[in-house]
């Protein structure tokens, strides 16, 4: 059974190391609604782990069936990986999200730019229309 937690727990954690990952990716592309919708699966695990007093639930499953309380002893990761783990990759899920904020904000202002010079483009050409009339 500590086999099983084991893998299900190293499942996890690569589709959140994944997911951190490629926010800044995937704010580069300009792809924030899936940028978004990985947020929010990691803030779900950050919630998870907040409710449970910063422990997965999964370690405490796996420590039912082993003594061992090695960093690793519930997930399949180098011992100074589990152990630094949160710092790590929370820190880099805050590198990530200001990658995503910082592109957001670049796109939105030069939307923004395109969208008044379209307008007082337009506005122009109304009043040479008007002008010449």
């Amino acid at each position: 059974m500590l086999t099983a937690i084991k893998l299900l727990h190293t499942v996890i954690w690569a589709f959140l190391v994944a997911s951190i990952l490629a926010l800044p990716l995937l704010a580069m592309f300009r792809r924030f609604r899936w940028a978004a919708i990985l947020t929010v699966i990691v803030l779900l695990e950050c919630g998870v782990l907040a409710i449970n007093g910063g422990r997965c639930p999964l370690t405490d499953l796996a420590s039912r069936f082993t003594l061992d309380r090695n960093s690793n002893f519930d997930i399949y990761l180098p011992n100074w990986l589990a152990e630094h783990n949160k710092v790590v990759f929370g820190l880099l899920f805050v590198a990530g999200e200001l990658v995503v904020v910082g592109c957001w904000l670049r796109e939105k202002f030069a939307n923004s730019l395109r969208n008044s010079k379209s307008a007082s483009h337009r506005a122009n050409e109304t009043d040479d229309h008007h002008a010449g009339a």
